[in-house]
This record gives structure tokens, C-alpha cells and sequence, in this order.
């Protein structure tokens, strides 16, 4: 279900087609920005609220069930949820196969702008945080920090959480984000339509 927001860049949205592998990617040379993140952050959550689309990314109780590179178009370009990582009860081999597609995507699509990346704020900066910006950070990926469910915590909470990310991550932005409260959407929206700009980088 789509709601009206005529301000939104993200407002129009829609599925484009999912990719089990990197062979499945689509062929359209537009720009495109990535949305990452453990299994848990709240990922589909974040882009359904970014989009203003209650059921665009399919949310789930059970982390995990993003197993594909799934493509939504926009008029400016592509937005691509990615499998989210590090989910304990995955089987180890499809883990394995998650992060080869994953890597395989950030290290080697032309197309892509930035990342979205997506943190519980609640449990920052993990090893697989830490790899997946090392990934970015080999091919000079720009990475904008969405510190999810804010609102899980009190607001002496939250600066706090915002201010030891922002310092261990210099180079890239950082904000608070809950998409059940609407804290930071407009804000994490702008970055996006920036890198979908040609002239906005």
C-alpha cells in the first residue's frame, strides 16, 4: 500500500525483480544505493518507512529471510536490499553463499552510489559491520549509518550511542533512526536522492 507524500523522493518505488546470484543482476546502467545490515536492524523496516510503502520490502519476526538481492526502481535509479548477515540460524553454507554475494556486488557493480547501513542502535559496530565497511572502504564505497530502533532507547541513550559511532566512523555519516517513530527518515531520504543525483555526489 503506497501513501501520499508528495515530498518524498522515494515515494515511488516499486519492485523490479530479485537476483539469487550475481548472474541474475538486472542490465539497467542507473545509478544505485544499497541497504545492508544484520539480519535483525530492521532493514525491510527502514525502506518501507524511507519509501512511505507499508509492505514494499516484506518484513518478517524471523531474521534472515532476505536470501536475495532484491531491485526497486525509482525514477532517479535503483534501490537494492541486500541479504541481511550475520543470523546465527542460517546454515553455514548459505551463510558463505550470502557473503560472496554480497561482496561480489559491492566490490564489482559500477552502478552503485553508496550504502545504506543499518545498525541496531542498541548493539553498534559489529564484526560484521566492521568487514562489511572494509569491503567499501577497498573500492572507495561511501557508507551513510542509520542507527535503527532509536526509540528503544532514552534520549540521553541514543545521543550517546550516536556520538561513539560517529567518532569510531569519521569518514562517513551517521544519524538515529526509528522507522515505528519516523525519527531520521527525511533525513536518511535526502542522503539517498543525493547519491541517485548524477549532480549530487
Amino acid at each position: 500500500m503506497s501513501v501520499n507524500q508528495p515530498d518524498n523522493p522515494m515515494a515511488g518505488a516499486q519492485f523490479l525483480t530479485s537476483a539469487a546470484d550475481l548472474r541474475g543482476l538486472p542490465t539497467e546502467e542507473a545509478p544505485e544505493v544499497a541497504f545492508a545490515g544484520r539480519s535483525n536492524a530492521g532493514k525491510s523496516s527502514a525502506i518501507n518507512a524511507m519509501c512511505g510503502r507499508r509492505n514494499l520490502a516484506r518484513t518478517s519476526k524471523t531474521p534472515g529471510r532476505t536470501q536475495l538481492l532484491n531491485f526497486f526502481t525509482l525514477n532517479e535509479g535503483l534501490l537494492v536490499d541486500l541479504p541481511g548477515y550475520g543470523f546465527a540460524r542460517v546454515p553455514p553454507r548459505v551463510r558463505a553463499a550470502w557473503q560472496r554475494m554480497v561482496e561480489g556486488y559491492l566490490t564489482g557493480r559500477p552502478q552503485l552510489r553508496g550504502v545504506v547501513l543499518m545498525m541496531d542502535v542498541r548493539h553498534p559496530l559489529t564484526e560484521f559491520d566492521a568487514q562489511l565497511l572494509d569491503w567499501g572502504a577497498g573500492v572507495g564505497l561511501g557508507f551513510h549509518v542509520l542507527l535503527t530502533k532509536a526509540d528503544k532507547l532514552s534520549r540521553n541513550q541514543q545521543f550517546k550511542a550516536l556520538h561513539e559511532v560517529q567518532k569510531a566512523l569519521p569518514a562517513h555519516g551517521v544519524q538515529l533512526f526509528s522507522a515505528t517513530r519516523q525519527i531520521g527518515v527525511s533525513e536518511a531520504r535526502i542522503r539517498v536522492a543525493r547519491w541517485l543525483d548524477p549532480n549530487g555526489l
